[in-house]
């Protein structure tokens, strides 16, 4: 009978390769969590604001509801309004005040192109509304004219009806690398940006279909 071979047997190099492949494997999961092939190779309204991405991640989910049910979530999100749907906890850890809503406000439904969108009580952490498309899509960028940072950014909401009546909600990220660095901060953030975005996927699913 063949004895199990020894783990201290096991090569440096070998261990090395399961460790990429590994990371690889995992990298590919959460830049694409739920999305198809096609959704994530696939054009969506505001990857013109960065046409030459360095990075980008498309993750979605398949909502139970209508996208007019849909929208109201993402119309009323950000800081000092709906909030991000996602762990209010965390955020909060980091002094962000999220409070994320249970029900749809009225005075947070409308939301227009230049308005700026909070993540945080500081100024300094605004993004811009880059486009608005009820029922459709809702896209925030980097304020244009803003203090360089290490990359730019763009963060898309897209809203997909289907023929069953259910609505694909697909979020897509993208940056572009100011700094040579700036590829190893994404690279972190995007792994946190990955559970955050998982849990407000899943916020904005519930919500829209306990309320349809």
């Amino acid at each position: 009978m063949t004895k199990p071979r020894n783990i201290k047997h096991i090569s440096k190099p070998a261990v090395f390769a399961w460790l990429v492949a590994s990371g690889f494997l995992f990298r590919r999961f959460h830049l694409r969590w739920g999305a198809t092939a096609a959704e994530a190779g696939g054009g969506l309204p505001g990857d013109d604001f960065l046409s030459g991405a360095d990075l980008q991640s498309t993750r979605a989910i398949t909502i139970k509801a209508p996208a007019d049910d849909v929208w109201p979530w993402l119309a009323q999100m950000g800081q000092g309004r709906g909030g991000l749907y996602s762990y209010d906890f965390l955020e909060n850890l980091a002094g962000l005040d999220i409070h994320s809503a249970d029900r749809i406000h009225p005075e947070w439904q409308d939301i227009k192109a230049g308005d700026r969108f909070h993540l945080a009580p500081a100024a300094s952490a605004d993004l811009e509304v880059g486009l608005v498309d009820p029922g459709n899509a809702l896209v925030l960028r980097v304020p244009p004219g803003s203090p360089t940072g290490p990359f730019d950014f763009s963060w898309a909401f897209v809203l997909q009806p289907q023929p069953d009546g259910t609505t694909r909600l697909l979020v897509r990220e993208r940056y572009a690398y100011r700094q040579w660095w700036a590829r190893c901060l994404v690279e972190a953030v995007e792994v946190v940006s990955f559970i955050m975005s998982r849990r407000m996927l899943h916020g904005i699913r519930s919500r829209a279909e306990a309320n349809s």
